[in-house]
């Protein structure tokens, strides 16, 4: 027999049934059947369990979703996105890889004492110079008559020393010929002994004075005339003397480079105005991590090669400063200096910091940056994810790391950036053909 179809009439008048109405007499009331009895109404958890189970399990089952694809304890990455490493055995080479430049061994700058205009330029920029060579000739007409009143100076005090000399050369003379006569009478009783006695000392006296005078006079004619020239000997003219303290000339035999000059500019004293850098001598300057600065000291050697002919040097210069997460460090040519390189050529260096030696090591990416060589990623022996594990590396090169604890022989680990894992527990790895649900 075909059941009547369940309509929604049909459920509101099962659910007048079920429920109570004000309108329904109750029992022994007048208009009632006594054997009729109102129904009881359910309880109120038990109508909505129901629905409280479902929502419940709706939000376990959104919450597992968000974690399984990002978030929480594990991580969804494709694999093609991520490298990794096989952990083995070998020498292990323990140096530190660095970029470094051709630099010029000696460099000295061009500066002005004085300062005043650019007067002529006498070299273009990159030209060989020698030693002593006029470069940049300078103008300062203030400079001009400070010197003129010196020398102005200088000439008067050297007139009156010899004004004085004069003076205390006739005294001398004077007493000279008193002494020979008052020696006559004193022979003969014609004056006291105290009075020749007291001639004499002046006599003394006045040698001693010229002597003195004398003296003076060379210390001061000597101290003005290097103030004023430059020469000790004080033989320059004022004109000269002038243009040697504007001339700037080469310090060495080199190359001038860097050339801040143009006629007409001022220059303030002080001002650089370029650098003679050694032509056929070169050092190599690199920046070198920080992470090396206790490793790195003068005298190590340093292999590089270049134009495919393999150099070697070593370590002239530890600069302790860090800027930017490096120290400078400079290295010298062992040997002949490669022919035909040029100021700021790079060169690929490896500084030693000790011989080979017989190590477990996982290749080097940019993980070690983001966990500082104390925990990584390995993954599982049926490759299909990653689990976070804590290890100890030691040193490292540009190509490996050494492995002091915590991993094994053909394990393989996540080599690449930990930037998104570093709060995440396991990483599942997602093919090409995995379809996200």
């Amino acid at each position: 027999m075909d059941r009547p179809p369940f309509t929604p009439g049909l459920v509101a008048g099962l659910r007048n049934l079920a429920t109570p109405s004000a309108s329904v007499p109750r029992s022994g009331s007048s208009g009632t059947n006594g054997q009729d009895r109102l129904l009881a109404r359910k309880p109120r958890w038990r109508r909505y369990l129901p629905w409280a189970v479902v929502t419940l399990a709706a939000g376990v089952a959104g919450i597992w979703l968000l974690s399984s694809v990002k978030g929480g304890n594990v991580y969804r990455a494709p694999l093609s996105q991520i490298t990794l490493g096989t952990v083995e055995e070998g020498p292990f080479e323990d140096y530190a890889a660095v970029r470094g430049t051709v630099a010029p061994l000696i460099t000295d700058y061009l500066t002005t004492d004085q300062g005043g205009t650019v007067k002529q330029v006498l070299v273009e920029d990159g030209a060989r110079v020698k030693v002593g060579e006029p470069l940049i000739v300078l103008s300062n007409p203030a400079l001009q008559l400070q010197v003129a009143a010196q020398q102005l100076t200088f000439e008067q005090t050297r007139f009156k020393y010899q004004q004085d000399i004069l003076n205390i050369e006739h005294q001398i003379s004077t007493l000279r010929a008193n002494l020979a006569r008052d020696k006559i009478l004193l022979d003969g009783n014609a004056i006291a002994p105290s009075t020749y006695r007291q001639e004499q000392e002046e006599y003394e006296y006045n040698l001693e004075l010229r002597a003195a005078t004398i003296a003076s006079r060379d210390v001061e004619q000597r101290v003005r005339a290097t103030q004023l020239t430059g020469d000790a000997t004080g033989k320059a003219d004022i004109a000269n003397a002038g243009v040697e303290a504007l001339t700037i000339r080469a310090p060495m035999d080199g190359q001038l480079t860097a050339l801040d000059a143009e006629v007409g500019q001022s220059k303030t004293a002080g001002a650089v105005l370029g650098q003679v850098n050694s032509a056929d001598r070169f050092k190599l300057s690199a920046q070198v991590d920080e992470f090396y600065l206790g490793r790195v000291g003068v005298g190590q050697e340093t292999r590089f090669n270049i134009d495919n002919h393999d150099y070697r040097g070593h370590v002239s210069k530890v600069y302790p400063q860090i800027t930017g997460g490096t120290f400078k460090a400079d290295f010298y040519f062992d040997g002949a200096v490669p022919t035909g390189i040029h100021v700021g050529q790079a060169v690929d260096l490896k500084v030693e910091l000790g011989g080979p030696k017989r190590a477990l090591m996982l290749p080097n990416g940019p993980f070690y940056q983001d966990t500082g060589g104390n925990w990584v990623f390995v993954v599982t022996p049926d490759g299909r994810s990653a689990v976070r594990r804590n290890v100890r590396l030691g040193r490292r090169n540009a190509d490996y790391v050494e492995v002091a604890d915590g991993l094994k022989p053909g394990e393989r680990v996540i080599i690449s950036g930990y930037e998104a894992f570093k709060n995440i527990e396991r990483i599942e790895f997602e093919k090409p053909d995995d379809k996200n649900p």
